[in-house]
């Protein structure tokens, strides 16, 4: 392992003490430093190897810790505990989770792989030198960026798949600026925004005189894109036929113009974009199978905007940001109301309808303050006994209930994601467990909970097939 500090987060003296005197054994050339609690402003580096003692603060340490630090390499320590407290754990990003004794083996193990995860680490952030900025404070999606950077400068071709809004096209960009091919173009083509009788010509280009009105020789996207990268955005509305003359053209490296004579040697990095369920495409033969096998070497599956909340505020400022420089006119504040708004919103359109939405409030607040009302988004329903639309929570109900009626807006906010609600609810995820178990008998929330769960993803953001 690197002579970066090991870390020692949150262990009683005693097993500290041991703990120390083991490391120092397996990693001799390693310092240890150890604190109580992660304290504000001492951070470890990212290739350093973390060990946090299991407590009922240890959610809250990983969350400031991979807040702060996404490539932090965590091991969890336990005395005690359960498969459900190590799933919640290792779902949140930790590398593992083990009861003590550790033996020397099993620490030499995570020293070598902290190593070599370091190493990776290392050279994603060399390889995204120079790249604009994705803007993201979701610690899944900064990860996933440092494993889109590492995999970025090789020719595989990349499938990033998710809904419409969600910063395909931006990823793609990061992706080619991250890339040997940086220097070069980068084109984009949207194959569901052109007719199907000029696509073909538009991707491989035609000779003169191939159909009526061609009247000179023109390249398509792909000589365009020669040396460089193209962007098939929404590839899955390409029609059938020519997703067979493309297959042709990724495998052989050469394009037939309409209308030529020879086939023209091109070197193209392909990244394709799709908002539908490819699988089901192929299923249902909209998609050819061995295309999406072809393309399927790096899938990068970007969330939804509702399932990372912590981007919804820097996204917000960003717009307003670069709104502000287009008209020449000073940032806005956002009022908390107008943020709580924000916050509250479903967001079907993703990233794409949070900044038309900024747009729209930038140009009605006239007072340098954006609100509520210009916004023009639906505030949070209100029932007759509950005209605020928040919690339902009134004057001489018991805690019990008020307790259960935050935990239930909550996460129906989050829709349904346990992690993030007990992060926004300052408690522990086994707190929040417990409290949903003590609910569970046939009321809404406990259903209602564990419903929106069963339908979340485990893996909000994943990068497939590297």
């Amino acid at each position: 392992m690197a002579a970066s500090p090991a870390r020692l987060i949150g262990f009683p003296a005693d097993i500290e003490a041991d703990l120390r005197v083991q490391l120092g054994r397996v990693l001799p050339n390693t310092p240890i430093e150890a604190d109580r609690v992660l304290q504000e402003g001492i951070l470890p580096q990212a290739d350093s190897l973390v060990f946090i003692f299991d407590s009922v603060t240890a959610e809250a340490t990983v969350t400031r810790l991979f807040t702060a630090c996404p490539q932090a390499i965590v091991v969890i320590l336990a005395a005690t505990g359960d498969q459900d407290r190590a799933a919640d754990l290792m779902h949140m990003g930790v590398m593992d989770y083990r009861f003590l004794p550790c033996s020397d083996e099993v620490l030499s193990i995570y020293a070598r792989k902290a190593g070599h995860l370091a190493e990776l680490s290392k050279q994603a952030n060399n390889n995204r030198q120079g790249a604009e900025s994705f803007i993201t404070e979701n610690t899944e999606t900064r990860r996933l960026l440092d494993q889109v950077a590492l995999v970025a400068p090789s020719n595989a071709s990349v499938l990033v798949v998710g809904e419409s809004g969600t910063g395909k096209e931006r990823l793609s960009r990061f992706i080619h600026q991250c890339s040997n091919r940086r220097d070069r173009a980068f084109i984009a083509i949207n194959c569901a925004a052109i007719p199907e009788g000029i696509l073909e010509a538009e991707l491989f280009g035609h000779e003169k005189g191939a159909f009526t009105g061609a009247s000179a020789s023109r390249p398509g996207k792909f000589e365009l894109a020669h040396m460089g990268t193209l962007l098939l955005d929404e590839i899955t509305e390409m029609p059938l036929h020519l997703q067979a003359k493309l297959l042709r053209v990724l495998q052989e490296g050469e394009v037939d113009r309409l209308g030529g004579r020879a086939p023209v040697s091109i070197d193209v990095r392909v990244i394709a974009t799709s908002n539908r369920d490819i699988e089901k495409a192929v299923a249902d033969g909209d998609f050819r199978q061995d295309l999406y096998y072809r393309l399927n070497v790096v899938t990068v599956r970007l969330p939804a905007l509702r399932n990372r909340g912590s981007d919804i505020e820097p996204l917000t400022r960003h717009f307003l940001d670069r709104f502000s420089q287009m008209y020449n006119r000073p940032v806005p504040e956002i009022g908390k109301a107008a943020m709580h708004t924000l916050m509250g919103h479903d967001w079907p359109g993703n990233v794409r309808e949070l900044e038309n939405c900024m747009h729209r409030a930038f140009l009605m607040c006239a007072a340098g303050e954006v609100m509520p009302e210009h916004l023009a988004l639906p505030q949070p329903a209100a029932s007759a006994d509950n005209p605020s639309g928040g919690a339902a929570i009134a004057a001489g109900m018991s805690i019990r209930d008020m307790e259960r009626a935050l935990i239930q807006e909550t996460l129906q906010h989050v829709r349904g994601n346990r992690t993030e609600a007990a992060r926004l609810l300052g408690i522990s995820i086994r707190t929040l467990r417990n409290k949903l178990n003590d609910f569970d008998s046939g009321t809404p929330l406990a259903q209602e909970g564990i419903q929106h769960v069963g339908k979340q993803s485990s893996a909000p953001a994943d990068l497939c097939n590297v």
